[in-house]
């Protein structure tokens, strides 16, 4: 029987047969039947993932940030300093070799944790982008049923009322031939 109401209501609201719809209005249709919530999804709800997904958005989160940015300036700022007032006993003298070998170390490590948060970011935009599409469709389906439903109460009201008027016209008829039947004698 909820096979068929399912196809009833996808033929009703998208003039499509439930089973040559896409599985997203698939589900949709299946919630309404149901007459279920649309739940929020897996990966949306919170914090999910490794502890190795987990700290690479830890790393995105403070190397994309101003006080990493102002913090590493005074670390490379302070680095050379320190390197030029030890002209004679500095441990990386001028052009600051060591220095240049860790920002490349850390740029070649911090790049791929970065972009692996950036996909796994990206793998949440669109799971819910997906989740308000679903929320998105069965309202726009249920506002159709509602109008559907409103258009046949309105229906059946204008037959009511235009039943009634006959009986009305009905009643007056008689009423008037009442009426010339007393006035005539």
């Amino acid at each position: 029987m909820s096979d068929s109401r399912r196809d009833q209501l996808s033929r009703q609201l998208l003039d499509v047969a439930y089973a040559d719809l896409p599985p997203i209005k698939q589900s949709v249709i299946d919630l309404m039947v149901d007459e279920r919530p649309t739940s929020m999804a897996p990966g949306l709800k919170g914090k999910d993932g490794s502890f190795w997904e987990r700290l690479a958005d830890q790393v995105a989160a403070v190397g994309g940030s101003w006080g990493f940015i102002f913090s590493f300036l005074g670390v490379l700022l302070g680095w050379m300093a320190l390197n030029l007032l030890l002209a004679t006993k500095a441990f990386d003298p001028y052009p600051f070799i060591f220095l240049n070998l860790m920002l490349s170390m850390l740029a070649a490590i911090q790049a791929p944790v970065i972009m692996m948060s950036q996909n796994r970011q990206a793998a949440k935009d669109r799971q819910a982008a997906e989740h308000d599409y679903t929320v998105n469709l069965r309202a726009e389906l249920e506002i159709m049923r509602l109008h559907d439903k409103l258009d046949a109460l309105r229906q059946q009201e204008v037959l009511d009322l235009v039943r009634c008027n006959n009986e009305l016209l009905e009643l007056l008829k008689e009423q008037k031939i009442e009426i010339a039947a007393l006035r005539g004698r």
